[in-house]
């Protein structure tokens, strides 16, 4: 089993004991909120998805009328299986920006070889002829 002898005795000795082999309740810190404030917590986050943890964590008082940290409460909704998210940054596209490269193809179906020669096509969004130094990174969110 790959185990130390006293591992295999204490657990037959807690068997022998209790009937089960499960951990024994271990002391700590007392929990500060409820689960129904944990579920109160969870369905408002799902009814407003903007509303940011520190704001939530003010509204909300644990047990004995005590104030509730933000950091509390992004433990409790990532228990849940809620994680932040970055928003997305960016344009909003509409139909006419679907329509535009059409239209320009077709203005540009005239073109010559001369004119075709100042043109430069790229797989890439972002078009840089010089080194950007300060470039931001994300990152990655875990899943």
């Amino acid at each position: 089993m790959n185990v130390n002898r006293t591992t295999i005795f204490r657990l037959r000795q807690r068997l022998h004991e209790t009937d089960t082999v499960s951990d024994r309740p271990r002391s700590g810190r007392p929990r500060c909120t409820t689960q129904g404030q944990d579920r109160n917590l969870v369905r408002n986050h799902m009814n407003n998805r903007f509303l940011s943890a520190s704001a939530s964590s003010r509204q909300t008082r644990g047990r004995n009328n005590q104030r509730i940290s933000a950091n509390t409460v992004r433990r409790r909704l990532s228990t849940s299986g809620l994680r932040a998210r970055r928003p997305y940054i960016g344009p909003i596209l509409t139909q006419r920006h679907g329509h535009q490269p059409t239209l320009w193809a077709q203005k540009q179906a005239a073109w010559d070889r001369i004119q075709w020669r100042s043109v430069v096509f790229s797989e890439k969004s972002r078009l840089c002829t010089c080194m950007e130094k300060k470039r931001r990174k994300i990152p990655s969110t875990l899943h």
